[in-house]
């Protein structure tokens, strides 16, 4: 990674922060440090970030409002949030905010820099493919990948940026079986070994998006033991 990557990192815990801005240091990022959620929105707003590793449990205003406020004035910004706590709920509602990761405390450091790096990397891939296309329309269906504004019929909505970055994958592999090992790869960055019910889920979430009927797919389909077919003829865009 080069220097010019900036990263702000969100923890009120000294000891951990400290460990993180010397070891992220070490790797080559611009590293910043908020130790409450009123400093990291001020820091958000004097400065530009390419990631944000933001804990759940802060001082003043907590991590998920953190969250809901950057990814509402810039949505691409990658956002790993860290917690102590192993609730389930925790771990959807920052994904559902639009998290683009979620690591669990206490954490090996390795795992962290890997998240990182894939953070990065799926950043800049997802960037390269919305300024070539960034509007892609299908069915009664038009996605805007600039903004991550969609619309299906009369119902206007957001995606995330990791359901964005799935539909983007399946868009640029469109009428081709492509397995969920691969779509953990490549759109999560990681290993086959993980549980696959991760992009299963995603991919429920694009059907009730839409599909006309999410229980009788037409554009996601579901191949046995193959993973999914994403269905449709697409055709592309200007930016509006």
């Amino acid at each position: 990674m080069t220097p010019q990557h900036k990263i702000l990192v969100v923890e009120d815990e000294e000891s951990l922060a400290t460990g993180l801005l010397f070891n992220l240091g070490e790797e080559g990022y611009d590293v910043m440090r908020a130790e409450d959620g009123r400093k990291a929105l001020e820091l958000y707003r004097t400065n530009r970030f390419d990631l944000i590793i933001l804990d759940i449990m802060l001082p003043y205003i907590d991590g998920f409002q953190v969250a809901e406020q950057i990814l509402g004035d810039e949505p691409q910004m990658p956002v790993l949030m860290l917690t102590a706590r192993t609730s389930a709920e925790d771990r959807i509602k920052g994904l559902e905010i639009g998290a683009d990761d979620y690591l669990t405390k206490p954490f090996h450091l390795k795992e962290l820099l890997l998240r990182v790096r894939g953070m990065l990397k799926r950043k800049a891939w997802y960037q390269s493919a919305s300024d070539s296309e960034p509007v892609v329309k299908f069915g009664n269906n038009r996605v805007n990948f600039a903004d991550l504004t969609a619309s299906s019929g009369k119902q206007n909505f957001r995606l995330t940026q990791r359901e964005a970055m799935l539909l983007r994958y399946l868009i640029e592999h469109k009428n081709k079986v492509v397995s969920r090992q691969e779509l953990l790869k490549h759109v999560w960055q990681l290993d086959a070994e993980i549980d696959t019910r991760t992009v299963d889920n995603f991919i429920m979430r694009l059907r009730r998006y839409f599909e006309p009927n999410p229980s009788q797919p037409v554009y996601f389909i579901s191949i046995r033991s193959a993973g999914y077919m994403f269905r449709v003829n697409c055709s592309g865009g200007n930016r509006s």
